[in-house]
Parts: C-alpha cells; sequence; structure tokens
C-alpha cells in the first residue's frame, strides 16, 4: 500500500458484503467477515463502508420488510462480534470510529423494496440506522423506475417516490441516484435540495452502457453539491475490454473534466465474491455483453487507484479527496442532519479544521 493511501481516509460507497455474510451465515460459518471482509477492508485502506441492503427478487413483495430488518440486524450484529466496526448515524459517529482505528459502517438500502408503497416506513428506516436509500434497481418499484436492461425505462418517481425523497431530505437521509431510470434522474435533479449520492456509477462518455451516467446528469449531480462514486469493479461500466486501474482513472478524469475534483469519490461494488460463490459466476439478467476480470476485485486492490492518480500527477490533496474527502463532505451535511438543523448552518462542507477530525488512526 502506498504511503499516500495509508494516511488517507478511503471511504467506499457501496459494497454488498452483507449478502455473502448472510449466506455463510446460513451455512454455518457466522465468522466469514472476520476471516474475509475484515482482512480485505483492512488492506485497502477502507475506513468507511457504506453497506447497501439488496432484496433478491424471491424476497422481493411481501417478503421485502421481513428480509430487509433481518440483514439490517445482522450489519448491527457485525459491529456487536466485531470491535473493529462500529454502525454510524452521523458525520460525528463516523469521526469518532476512524479516530478510534475502527471501520465505519453506514447502512443503506439499495431499491427500497421493503417500503413498498408506503412513504411513512421510511421513517421506520431511519430509526433503525439506515442513512442512504436508493429507490429502485433494476426494475420497477412502486416508487420509480430502476436503470433497466436499457434505455426504455422511462417512467419517473411517483408520487410516493417524490414524498419519500422529501421525507428523506428532512430527515437526514443521504439520496442515492444510482439505478434510477433517465426519467428519475431527471426527477430527482428537480426536486432535490440537499447534496445526494450516485453511489456506484460511472461515465456513459467514457464507456457507453445504459446504465452509466451522461455529462448532463454528473453536472446536475455536482451543481446540488453531490458527489459520484465510481463503480471501479463493474468491468461492464469501467470497460468491458480492458477493466483496469488505468480505465477506473480515466473515468476519474472525465469526471473532473465535466464537474470538478469535489464532486468524485468511489463506490466500486465489490459482487465478484458473491456472484462467483452463489452464482457460479455473473449474472446480470438482460445485459447481454462479455468482459474481462476486472483489476479492481476486491477493496485490496484499492491502492493501485491512488497509484494510477498519483502516476499522472494528481495532487496529493485531490487524490485524498477522491479516496473519502469528498464522500465524507456529503455524509458530513446530511447524514443524520434534519434539514431544518442544515438550513440553520447552510456551509456544512468540511473545513480543513473540519477535515482533521476524520483523519484515520494507524489501521495495525
Amino acid at each position: 500500500m502506498t504511503a499516500l493511501h495509508d494516511e488517507s481516509l478511503v471511504a467506499d460507497l457501496h459494497n454488498d458484503l452483507i449478502l455473502l455474510v448472510d449466506h455463510f451465515d446460513r451455512r454455518g460459518r457466522t465468522d466469514y467477515f472476520g476471516d474475509f471482509w475484515l482482512p480485505e477492508l483492512r488492506a485497502g485502506g477502507v475506513n468507511v463502508q457504506v453497506l447497501p441492503i439488496f432484496i433478491d427478487e424471491q424476497f422481493q413483495s411481501e417478503g421485502a420488510l421481513r428480509r430487509t430488518l433481518l440483514l439490517i440486524e445482522r450489519v448491527h450484529g457485525l459491529a456487536e462480534q466485531y470491535p473493529q466496526l462500529r454502525v454510524c448515524h452521523t458525520g460525528a459517529d463516523i469521526a469518532r470510529a476512524t479516530a478510534d482505528g475502527r471501520i465505519a459502517l453506514v447502512i443503506a438500502l439499495e431499491g427500497a423494496h421493503a417500503l413498498g408503497q408506503d412513504p411513512a416506513l421510511i421513517r421506520t428506516m431511519e430509526r433503525v440506522g439506515v442513512r442512504v436509500v436508493s429507490l429502485a434497481h433494476m426494475g420497477r418499484t412502486l416508487l420509480a423506475d430502476g436503470s433497466g436492461v436499457d434505455d426504455s425505462s422511462c417512467g419517473g418517481l411517483t408520487p410516493q417516490g417524490l414524498e419519500v425523497l422529501a421525507e428523506m431530505e428532512r430527515l437526514g437521509i443521504v439520496f442515492d441516484i444510482s439505478h434510477l431510470g433517465v426519467a428519475g434522474v431527471e426527477d430527482v435533479l428537480e426536486h432535490a435540495r440537499r447534496p445526494l449520492l450516485a453511489t456506484h456509477s460511472a461515465c456513459r462518455a467514457v464507456t457507453d452502457i445504459h446504465r452509466n451516467l451522461t455529462d448532463a446528469q454528473l453536472k446536475g449531480i455536482a451543481a446540488l453539491g453531490g458527489v459520484i462514486g465510481v463503480a471501479a469493479a463493474i468491468p461492464p461500466f469501467i470497460d468491458p475490454g480492458r477493466p483496469t486501474a488505468a480505465r477506473v482513472v480515466d473515468h476519474i478524469e472525465h469526471l473532473a473534466s465535466v464537474t470538478s475534483l469535489d464532486a468524485i469519490a468511489l463506490g466500486p461494488d465489490f459482487i465478484d465474491d458473491y456472484y462467483r460463490e452463489v452464482y457460479g459466476g455473473w449474472v446480470i439478467p438482460g445485459m447481454d455483453v462479455t468482459w474481462a476480470e476486472s483489476e479492481i476485485r476486491r477493496p485490496s486492490d484499492l491502492p493501485r487507484i491512488t497509484e494510477e492518480m498519483a502516476e499522472r500527477g494528481f495532487a496529493d490533496a485531490d487524490i485524498k479527496k477522491v479516496l473519502g474527502g469528498n464522500a465524507m463532505r456529503v455524509l458530513d451535511a446530511v447524514m443524520g442532519v434534519p434539514a431544518t438543523a442544515a438550513a440553520r448552518t447552510p456551509e456544512r462542507a468540511r473545513t480543513p479544521e473540519r477535515a482533521s477530525a476524520h483523519e484515520p488512526r494507524s489501521r495495525d
């Protein structure tokens, strides 16, 4: 690991690892996280980990709420099982956790299937610790159209989806725009008033796949003070034929050119091990494209991005922004901060003095 990477605060905005933890729990391996993921996170220097709760198709509809709550409970259980972890509800919680040398966990919902068509349940999710939410995945929910398998997903947010967006902003839950269809992205950019995240996306101008974001969408997210997490571990998003650390940094450079270095983060989406273990290989329904194996497969590969950025001449301060500083700015500003409190203190972007609160203690 490079010295620069080691001394930086690293935030990963999207890792579905709880699905594999649950998979092995059901097979009697309740120590799987400690055996595999904890060493990986430490090797990659990850200080802040957003953990999305994704609901597989067989649990959607009637079983979604129960499944969601069970996985959320397992995240809390991990923090009880491993003293190196802490579930965090606010930016201040993250600062305390990283200062103590712990990995800060942030609970997210990917698709929000548990809400059904009841916006009031977003308040329940807030009470159990959820702090980042997207309203759809590949398909359609009662709140919004997901990204689908091509450009034909044209529905925006439903009335209930707009109500959930407003309530999330009021409560201090960060909106995740990744996986929304084109019309849904437009709806959010029109109605949102607080910074938001695209937790795991990339640039359509670099790799032309419908799931990536256009330059206009990237600019809209940045205009709200939001941040785009580059999905470095997903080959079809980065470059199906050459999904290397160099191509990841090509996306970072493009983002910087159309927005700014303040709008870029990392959301690798380390799903490779889950697909291999559960399905025997990658399964993305409807996405008829083949790809090479990603150079960034696991958290321990993250320093390669730092090295590539350094080789291209990025300033150390800018690399630190991408690794975690920008993500923390949004989490600081929104996560657990009700809209009324944010209105009283509009300038919540981290100053250098506030940034020091998030400097990680040694991970040894």
